[in-house]
């Protein structure tokens, strides 16, 4: 679900590659023959960054914090609250805004996977990734997320920890983001500053 944090390590590659790194957490097996070969792999790097962060030790220490009750979803926070850090991070540079339209007529030119596809148009409607930055609507998007969980919503019992919890969130990010930053970012090409 952080879908800022896959996209601006994603956005040296194609606009397919980018739509696989947004679309992959709605694309279920390892047999991706039916994508075109740039959104394979696309899906496939989103997976190795998911891998790697979720094999990092600084988010064990982060899910370590977190009630006992909420720990089987607090990944789907942890990494929501990441967009959330990164979208302060990156501020309103023309980078990021132009990384933000760019992902928006992506994803509204390819049609997103079944999971994905009513949450997809929302997305981009709202404009999540510039109101990641904004921390109340990251925890209201943390408990729609867990509405559509079945069950009782954990994700949104996590929100008070979450905001108890926000300066060390915050010192993980710092600690986290710029490793997975130097090892899986794709490298820039200069096509991306480039009008579509």
């Amino acid at each position: 679900m952080n879908f800022l944090a896959h996209a601006w390590l994603a956005r040296g590659g194609s606009d397919d590659f980018l739509f696989g790194n947004l679309i992959a957490d709605g694309v279920k097996g390892p047999n991706l023959s039916s994508w075109p070969a740039d959104v394979a792999s696309g899906i496939r790097h989103h997976r190795r960054v998911d891998a790697f962060v979720d094999a990092h030790p600084v988010v064990a220490e982060a899910l370590a914090r977190v009630p006992r009750g909420q720990r089987r979803v607090a990944g789907i926070a942890l990494d929501m609250v990441w967009d959330h850090f990164l979208a302060r991070r990156l501020g309103l540079e023309t980078e990021r805004s132009l990384l933000v339209a760019r992902c928006y007529r992506v994803l509204e030119t390819q049609p997103a996977p079944a999971r994905l596809a009513t949450m997809m148009p929302l997305l981009v409607h709202q404009d999540w990734l510039h109101r990641y930055a904004d921390f109340r609507f990251t925890c209201n998007a943390v408990a729609g997320i867990g509405r559509r969980l079945s069950g009782p919503n954990r994700l949104e019992q996590l929100v008070p920890w979450l905001e108890t919890d926000y300066d060390r969130l915050a010192d993980d990010f710092s600690r986290l983001w710029p490793s997975v930053d130097r090892a899986l970012c794709v490298p820039l090409d200069a096509s991306f500053f480039s009008p579509p």
